[in-house]
């Protein structure tokens, strides 16, 4: 069985929902009545779960003591307020990445938020010790980056950081588009390739919280599987597809995709 490492950012994901079925005397705001509510393993941890639910025998490494809480109306799923805490993470250990035991794994995940965890050159060394490793992250991506196998962002982040570098990134870029599915950008000598990946079919959006996660965990499971990125890209919009259709944040069920 193929064996994959989550490193990254972690965090629990609160979703705290409730009725709203009147306005605050004091202030123009509804009045929340909680109802119920769920707790997730966020960001790296999500990952790692949608990793496990894809069958991958997988390790994470993490801190996971920021948490957001989100505050959903129960009637029409719309979320009021999100309420982010210790949003600052202690940076991993320079013993803690020495210590891994890199060969043991078919691939290496960053999962990087940006909240800490991982610096740009705690990424230069665990791209340093394995020859496949997939990225996902909240940075301003440079040359640090340029060992990376596989980086995955989405299209605000492409079109505010990537997109005038493309011609001299030696990476495979794919970039999330939402609805629209997802592109490829393969660099060979210098001569980009575009490749599109239209969504399949259609589905009712009920939340996009986690759906990057969910994204790069298909990616890297069907890769892993079969060495093509094309049809992992393909796979990876299927799950993500799934997960907005339903409430917070949930790990993907293969025998629904």
């Amino acid at each position: 069985m193929k064996k994959v490492l989550v490193i990254g950012d972690g965090c629990k994901d609160v979703f705290l929902y409730g009725k709203c079925e009147k306005l605050c005397p004091e202030a123009p705001v509804p009045v929340f009545k909680p109802t119920k509510n769920n707790f997730n393993g966020g960001m790296a941890v999500n990952v790692y779960n949608n990793l496990r639910a894809l069958d991958v025998d997988c390790d994470v490494i993490t801190d996971s003591g920021a948490t957001k809480t989100r505050y959903v109306d129960e009637a029409s799923n719309q979320m009021l307020l999100r309420v982010d805490e210790n949003d600052k993470l202690k940076n991993v250990t320079t013993s803690k990445l020495s210590s891994i035991q890199y060969d043991k794994y078919d691939a290496i995940v960053i999962s990087d938020y940006n909240k800490g965890f991982l610096t740009e050159m705690d990424i230069v060394y665990i791209q340093n010790n394995h020859p496949l490793v997939f990225m996902d992250t909240k940075k301003k991506i440079d040359k640090w980056a340029y060992g990376i196998e596989f980086i995955k962002i989405n299209e605000k982040e492409f079109k505010e950081n990537v997109n005038t570098m493309v011609e001299e990134m030696p990476n495979d870029i794919i970039v999330t588009l939402g609805k629209m599915g997802a592109v490829l950008f393969h660099n060979d000598d210098g001569i980009v390739k575009e490749t599109h990946f239209p969504i399949e079919d259609e589905h009712p959006i009920k939340d996009l919280s986690g759906a990057g996660d969910t994204f790069l965990a298909a990616l890297v499971a069907k890769f892993i599987e079969n060495n093509d990125i094309c049809e992992a890209i393909n796979y990876a919009n299927k799950c993500a597809s799934w997960v907005v259709t339903q409430k917070g944040v949930v790990v993907v069920n293969k025998n629904k995709i």
